[in-house]
């Protein structure tokens, strides 16, 4: 009996040890990538079953606020934080930087419901700020049928649907606008959460991609996988180059091939030169503090970013993502250093 009970003391104190040695992370921010992350976090559990990675995608301006506030351990975010942010960030947290970390590519499309019109739709940089600024109204629209010879446009108003939360969807969307129409930029501008001038309002992609199955007649942006997901129609937009490109995983690689990457990683890739490019087209990033004062945590995310930048970089695909560029993960290696 006495030795059984040492050895169920044995056994107690060894099940002890395995739960206390349980790291539980915490982050939250940007929709985009979320497919990405939820099926990276879910893998890395699986190899290491001590560590679990717990994301809320609750949209690129809650990620900034999160990781400021200090309430997750990183946040996300499809835009670079600010200058103003990443002080802000510092103020709050004794001088500590915020570190951008880029993970994958992806790609923002316009999906549309109009019964009768097949995929491929081709749309301007003119026709997409005409039709978010409320100046095309209709989808037979000279600067839509123009570029579309021999498809039925129907004579009915174009219902547009947008993003109703801070979304780093949207501002890769109003980035890409801004650079593209001058009147978008000086009327709306670039930004997470702008003033629509029209257009109804769904909360994250998924909410868009439902406004606009629910509305015929409708066009909204999403990140790519959802409109695969839900098997939508998908536009092919004209290039810088002139060229009507369609969003996928080598017109993604394009936008971001040979980009100048400054070394805090904050760079916009959209309406890129290359004509092979689909035009709106981003990085997306985690924000990790570059000190983490508990050490099993930091030993954790510094691993989780390796082998996200090794390994994970072989599951992007399966979920329309675009693999990192070689001299970025390089870049990247150096930079994890940082996390101390």
């Amino acid at each position: 009996m006495m030795r059984k009970a040492m050895f169920l003391g044995v056994v107690l104190v060894c099940l002890g040890g395995l739960a206390s040695a349980q790291t539980n992370i915490t982050g939250a921010g940007a929709t985009f990538p979320y497919p990405m992350y939820s099926k990276w976090f879910d893998e890395y559990h699986k190899k290491y079953p001590n560590i679990q990675i717990n994301y809320q995608q609750i949209g690129s301006s809650g990620g900034i606020k999160q990781v400021t506030d200090g309430t997750v351990d990183f946040g996300a975010s499809d835009l670079p934080m600010t200058d103003e942010q990443l002080k802000a960030y510092q103020d709050k947290h004794n001088g500590v930087p915020l570190l951008h970390f880029p993970t994958v590519l992806g790609a923002v499309v316009l999906t549309y419901n109009v019964p009768g019109v097949p995929d491929d739709l081709q749309l301007t940089p003119e026709a997409i700020a005409g039709i978010y600024l409320g100046k095309i109204t209709k989808w037979n629209d000279a600067a839509i049928a123009s570029v579309n010879k021999g498809v039925k446009l129907p004579n009915e108003d174009i219902v547009v649907a947008h993003r109703s939360d801070g979304s780093g969807t949207t501002f890769i969307f109003t980035d890409y606008l801004s650079k593209v129409s001058k009147e978008w930029e000086t009327k709306v501008g670039r930004g997470p959460s702008p003033s629509w001038p029209v257009g109804l309002g769904g909360k994250s992609n998924d909410g868009v991609a439902g406004v606009v199955k629910q509305n015929p007649n409708s066009i909204g942006y999403v990140e790519l996988i959802y409109a695969r997901q839900n098997k939508m129609s998908v536009a092919k937009v004209k290039n810088a180059a002139g060229a009507f490109v369609k969003p996928s995983l080598a017109s993604v690689s394009a936008a971001a091939a040979g980009v100048a990457m400054p070394d805090d990683f904050r760079v916009s890739i959209s309406n890129g030169s290359g004509k092979d490019t689909y035009p709106i087209s981003s990085f997306t990033w985690l924000l990790i503090p570059a000190k983490i004062p508990d050490a099993a945590k930091k030993q954790a995310l510094a691993n989780f970013l390796k082998w996200m930048i090794a390994d994970g970089q072989n599951l992007t695909e399966a979920l329309d993502y675009a693999k990192l560029p070689k001299p970025v993960v390089a870049k990247e290696i150096k930079a994890i250093s940082k996390v101390m």
